[in-house]
C-alpha cells in the first residue's frame, strides 16, 4: 500500500502541503488580478484540446521533441555498477529544458492577448528561451539579469540581443539570479499588462504549476524511452535543483512510483561550511522557511530574514530559494536532496565528455555528480537517469578560466577577448 494519498502533491488552493506549508501568492494587492487572469487563462486551457494540439506540434516542429535517452555506456562502464542514462535536454533548440515552459508560456500569453513579455535569467538559458519564443511570435521582450551573471554568460546576452531582446543589467545586491527576480517583479508590479514569464519552478501560484504542468514532457518521454529500452522504471532519477524546473519536469511521472528514488542535488560551492560561499538550502540545513518574492519555501536567510549572498560556478544555481513543491516532497521524504562541490562539478563535466562525448551545463553536471558517486555501489542491473538539463557551450570561457587553460588565455590574448 502506497504511504502516499491519491493526488497528495497537487497544490490546494495555491499551497503544497496540509497546512498551507508552502506556495501561495505573497504579492502587492495590485498584482492579484494579473495572478487571476493567469490562473483563470491556465486552468481553461492546460486540457483544451487545440492548446494542446498547437503545443504539441511546436514541441515536434520546433523546439525538436522528443529529447534524445541515451545509455551512457562507456560511463557506466567505467564506473563499474549501474546503467546511466542520460536524458538529453540540451539536443532541445536554443540548448536546455527552457523552451518547453518558454513555448508553453507563450501560448498563453498570446490567448491572453498580450504583447511584451518580461522574464529574469541565470545563466541565460531562460532569457535565450524567451527572447527566441518572443521574436517567432513577435512579441518585445525584457530581459533582467544580474551583472555578474552577464560576465559569465555574454555569449548568451549576445544572441538575446541578436533576436531583439532588452537585456537590463541588475547591479543591485548579489548582481545574481535573485537581484533579477526581484526586478524583473518590479517591472511586472509596474506593467500588470505585460506578460511575466518566469524562468523556474518559484513565484507566486500559478507559476509553480504552470512550470510543472511544463515541464512534465521530460519524464512522460523518459518513461516511455526506458519502457522501450529496458522494459522498466527507472532505480533512481536525478536532477540538478536550484529553484528547480527541470527537476519537477525529471520527477513529475515518477512520484507515486515509490520503488524510484528521486534525487535533487545542490550546488556547493566553495564547500558547505564555507560563509557565502555556496547555494544550498536543504542539504546544508541552512535553508529556514520564509517568504521571499511571492512565495513560502526554504531560503538562505539571514537573522533578520533577509536572503544570504550565494555562490555556484553554475549561475543557473546560483539562487538563494527552492520551489515549493520540492520544499514539500522534501519535508515529506519523497525527494533526497544533495549536493556538489564546484570541483566535483567540473571533473564530472571532463569526465561525461571524455567517455561520452557529450558537453553538459555545468547545472547539469551536478546532477551527474550523484550519478558518479552512487553507480559503483549499485549492481550492474540497477538503472540511474539523469536529466541533462543543458549543454555547455555558453560556459566555455569559464571552464577555460577553472580548467586554468593556458592555450585558451593564449588564444584569448591574441585575439584581445577578455
Amino acid at each position: 500500500m502506497s504511504q502516499y494519498q491519491p493526488n497528495q502533491f497537487d497544490n490546494i488552493d495555491g499551497y503544497y502541503g496540509p497546512n498551507q506549508d508552502f506556495g501561495g501568492q505573497y504579492v502587492p494587492e495590485l498584482l492579484l488580478p494579473a495572478l487571476e487572469e493567469l490562473e483563470d487563462t491556465f486552468v481553461r486551457l492546460r486540457s483544451d484540446s487545440d492548446f494542446l494540439d498547437e503545443l504539441h506540434d511546436l514541441y515536434t516542429n520546433f523546439i525538436g521533441r522528443p529529447s534524445p535517452l541515451i545509455h551512457a555506456k562507456s560511463l557506466s562502464n567505467h564506473l563499474g555498477g549501474a546503467q546511466i542514462y542520460l536524458k538529453n535536454e540540451g539536443n532541445n533548440l536554443t540548448g536546455s529544458h527552457k523552451i518547453n515552459h518558454c513555448v508553453y508560456q507563450l501560448l498563453l500569453a498570446k490567448r491572453m492577448g498580450k504583447t511584451r513579455v518580461i522574464c529574469e535569467t541565470g545563466a541565460g538559458q531562460h532569457g535565450i528561451a524567451c527572447a527566441t519564443v518572443c521574436a517567432k511570435f513577435g512579441l518585445e521582450c525584457v530581459v533582467y539579469m544580474g551583472a555578474k551573471d552577464i560576465q559569465k554568460q555574454y555569449p548568451n546576452v549576445f544572441f538575446m540581443k541578436q533576436m531583439g531582446a532588452k537585456v537590463i543589467e541588475v547591479t543591485q545586491g548579489n548582481q545574481g539570479l535573485a537581484d533579477a527576480v526581484d526586478m524583473a517583479l518590479g517591472e511586472f508590479m509596474s506593467h500588470p499588462d505585460s506578460y511575466y514569464m518566469l524562468g523556474s519552478a518559484v513565484g507566486p501560484h500559478p507559476y509553480p504549476e504552470i512550470m510543472r504542468e511544463s515541464q512534465k514532457i521530460i519524464s512522460i518521454e523518459t518513461k516511455k524511452q526506458l519502457e522501450v529500452c529496458a522494459s522498466r522504471l527507472p532505480d533512481v532519477v536525478i536532477a540538478c535543483i536550484g529553484g528547480g524546473s527541470n527537476a519537477i519536469g525529471a520527477f513529475h511521472e515518477y512520484l507515486y512510483d515509490e520503488s524510484v528514488r528521486l534525487v535533487g542535488v545542490e550546488a556547493a560551492g566553495k564547500g558547505l561550511t564555507v560563509e557565502k560561499g555556496h547555494a544550498s538550502r536543504l542539504d546544508s540545513e541552512q535553508g529556514s522557511v520564509g517568504i521571499m518574492q511571492g512565495f513560502k519555501s526554504y531560503f538562505l536567510l539571514d537573522k533578520q530574514g533577509q536572503n544570504i549572498p550565494t555562490y555556484s560556478l553554475a549561475a543557473g544555481l546560483n539562487y538563494a530559494g527552492i520551489g515549493p513543491i520540492h520544499a514539500y516532497l522534501h519535508t515529506v521524504g519523497r525527494l533526497e536532496v544533495v549536493s556538489a562541490t564546484d570541483s566535483e562539478v567540473i571533473e564530472a563535466f571532463q569526465l561525461v565528455a571524455q567517455k561520452e562525448g557529450l558537453i553538459m551545463a555545468l547545472e547539469s553536471s551536478h546532477a551527474v555528480v550523484e550519478a558518479i558517486k552512487i553507480a559503483p555501489y549499485l549492481p550492474k542491473n540497477k538503472i540511474i537517469v539523469v536529466n541533462v538539463s543543458g549543454r555547455g557551450d555558453n560556459y566555455l570561457f569559464n571552464l577555460a578560466t577553472a580548467l586554468q587553460d593556458q592555450e585558451f588565455s593564449q588564444f584569448c590574448h591574441v585575439f584581445n577577448l577578455k
